[in-house]
C-alpha cells in the first residue's frame, strides 16, 4: 500500500488517530519535546511537514521534525521514533 501525501485530511486522520488511541503519547511528546514541565492534557491539532501542533492544557505548542516529513508514512515512522527515543516511553504503533 503507497503512503499518502500529508495533506490536511491525512494530518486529521493521524491527530485524531493518536487522540483517540494514543493521548498518553501526545503528552509525553509535549512534555519530552515540547518542553511542557507537567501537562495535565495534549492534543495533537496538526501534523505538517516540518512540525507537528499541540495544545497543551489550553496554549498552543509548535515541535519540529528532525527532518521534512515526506508522506504519511514518514510521519508514522517519525512519531514511533520519537516516542521510543524518549526515556521509558511506551509504543504507539
Amino acid at each position: 500500500m503507497a503512503a499518502d501525501p500529508l495533506t490536511s485530511a491525512v494530518s486529521d486522520r493521524i491527530c485524531a488517530h493518536m487522540n483517540d488511541d494514543h493521548a498518553e503519547a501526545v503528552v509525553a511528546y509535549a512534555r519530552h519535546y515540547g518542553g511542557a514541565e507537567n501537562p495535565s492534557q495534549a492534543r495533537m491539532l496538526k501534523v505538517e511537514p516540518e512540525r507537528m501542533l499541540l495544545n497543551v492544557d489550553g496554549s498552543e505548542l509548535s515541535i519540529a521534525f528532525d527532518h521534512t516529513l515526506s508522506d504519511s508514512e514518514d510521519a508514522h515512522r517519525t512519531l514511533v521514533a520519537m516516542l521510543r527515543a524518549m526515556p521509558q516511553a511506551g509504543k504507539a504503533d
